[in-house]
């Protein structure tokens, strides 16, 4: 699955569209570095398929391109790049297992 980026005022998501339709989609904000995850969802048709965590690692891929730390509020992102030692690197300070 392509996984898509689209910005706009601080706000964002990475997302995967079908059929003119967002299938996924993980949402996050800016605040200055950093990038703060709070929503990340995947629709009946793609569950299963490990989307979720295609979305989280282009989130992890797109903060370390441009510096950021990410603020994963996002329980499902949280527990993501809490379990995968490779991603922890981004974490804004003060969030690996909290």
């Amino acid at each position: 699955m392509k996984v898509e980026r689209e910005e706009k005022h601080n706000r964002g998501s990475f997302y995967v569209e079908q059929n003119g339709h967002w299938d996924a989609e993980m949402a996050y904000g800016m605040s200055g570095d950093q990038m703060i995850i709070y929503h990340t969802e995947v629709s009946d048709v793609l569950k299963g398929q490990h989307i979720g965590a295609q979305l989280v690692a282009a989130g992890v891929d797109y903060a370390r391109q441009h510096h950021f730390k990410i603020v994963p509020l996002c329980p499902f992102a949280k527990a993501l790049i809490d379990k995968t030692t490779d991603f922890q690197d981004v974490l804004a300070p003060g969030y690996l297992n909290k």
